[in-house]
């Protein structure tokens, strides 16, 4: 069984709430789950104390046990000093431009460059 320490969406409609869960990562992402470690509230201003909530014992527990971060919330694990930050050498490939996006911009660079040169 692999586990994941993920968010679980809640509150309501334009106002979330994530629960910060250990789960399996077979289950879906507002379904079940084994325990709540934390909260994650996005709603308060970033220096607010209680916008993320960690249960520090309870996540290293499930971190010896083997489950893996997803990396939203190991941001916030590392952030929080419970494991070491992740570092991202390169953009996500989910934020990336896509294909169609990516041949505007190198003809857009062509085209300066033909008009410069």
């Amino acid at each position: 069984m692999s586990l994941k320490i993920r968010l679980a969406r809640a509150g309501a409609k334009k106002r979330p709430y994530y629960h910060i869960v250990v789960a399996d990562s077979r289950s879906p992402r507002d379904g079940r789950f084994i325990e709540k470690v934390g909260a994650y509230n996005p709603m308060l201003p970033s220096d607010h104390a209680d916008r993320i909530r960690l249960d520090g014992e309870r996540i290293t527990h499930w971190l010896s046990n083997g489950a893996q971060a997803t990396d939203r919330v190991a941001r916030f694990l590392g952030n929080a000093g419970l494991a070491p930050k992740p570092t991202y050498s390169e953009q996500p490939k989910q934020s990336a431009p896509k294909a169609k996006a990516q041949k505007r911009a190198a003809d857009a660079a062509a085209a300066a460059a033909a008009t410069a040169g």
